[in-house]
């Protein structure tokens, strides 16, 4: 890091002692966004996702249902496999970075708690996987509807003699129900979600790691043990049987150190036309605070104790 990023730092950091600052966090926050955008990997990653997503012309040997399907999956599983696994990698880079290029020294010698510093770099990458999902998704949503009505002209083209207005509108109607809806939109919001339990068990895990490696390994063993964790404790633990205090706080324990991040997939069943409830929706934004607010606890415990 340069001289003069040091010093911006500095004085975006030199405000009044608090003892929670929203300033200091947001400043390690926006510091945190710039350094992750430097990173060579964030930019393979996303060129890699993006290319990917705009891929999706070339499956055009389908029936329609099947081209939307596909091109809709390939899209949701990019932009899950981009987020997910640049909150882990992104996330395990931040505080070896910082020691290499002393800002964590410059950052800690202020009046500025470990807690706040912690907080700001998850605000920081989480803000980063926000917008690199609103650009995937913006071209993700350009070429399923110009796709959509690209095939919409096809299916009318090929009937033979001339489609009637009522064909039209009913092909419109299978057509446009398996391409662009509202519903997408709570699909990458729920990758979005996902990406951020994510990045706060690596961020958990990075304080204590000994090296960066050793945190984008335990964190990726963490992130696919959850996506089991729910069917595991259905094996365990049948419906129904989970009666005693032991039992309860093992899921407990075991619900936290591996989150149900099964629970975040909604989008197999929006490609499919499935709708989705509004209840399920902030069931799974409570449960992200949830994990967040306890994995950002834990990390500052493990923090504090740290020798730096």
């Amino acid at each position: 890091m340069s001289v003069d990023k040091v010093k911006t730092v500095k004085e975006e950091l030199v405000l009044p002692h608090k003892l929670f600052s929203l300033s200091r966090v947001w400043a390690i926050a926006l510091n945190t966004f710039t350094q992750l955008v430097r990173m060579k990997v964030f930019y393979f990653m996303l060129i890699f996702s993006v290319l990917i997503i705009g891929a999706n012309f070339l499956f055009l040997n389908f029936t329609f249902e099947q081209e939307l399907k596909i091109l809709k999956d390939v899209s949701f599983g990019s932009m899950t496999l981009f987020a997910s696994i640049f909150s882990i990698v992104g996330t395990a880079l931040l505080i070896p970075k910082d020691i290499e290029d002393r800002t964590l020294y410059t950052i800690l010698t202020k009046p500025v708690p470990r807690f706040e510093y912690l907080v700001g770099k998850l605000i920081g990458i989480i803000l980063l996987v926000a917008v690199s999902l609103i650009l995937m998704s913006s071209l993700f949503f350009t070429v399923l509807y110009f796709r959509q009505h690209g095939i919409l002209a096809e299916e009318i083209k090929m009937i033979r003699g001339g489609a009637t207005d009522a064909q039209k509108e009913y092909l419109k109607e299978t057509i446009f129900a398996q391409g662009v809806r509202p519903e997408l939109i709570l699909g990458v919001l729920a990758v979005f979600l996902k990406a951020a339990v994510a990045a706060g068990v690596a961020l958990v895990v990075s304080t204590f790691a000994s090296s960066t490696l050793f945190t984008i390994i335990v964190s990726l063993v963490v992130y696919f043990i959850g996506h089991a964790q729910s069917l595991a404790l259905e094996y365990y633990f049948p419906e129904g049987q989970m009666h005693g205090a032991v039992q309860r706080f093992i899921a407990g324990i075991v619900a936290v150190i591996f989150p149900n991040l099964q629970m975040f997939n909604i989008f197999d069943g929006i490609i499919t036309g499935q709708s989705v409830s509004t209840a399920l929706m902030f069931r799974l934004i409570g449960l992200t605070g949830f994990y967040l607010t306890i994995y950002s606890m834990i990390s500052w415990i493990l923090f504090a104790k740290k020798e730096l």
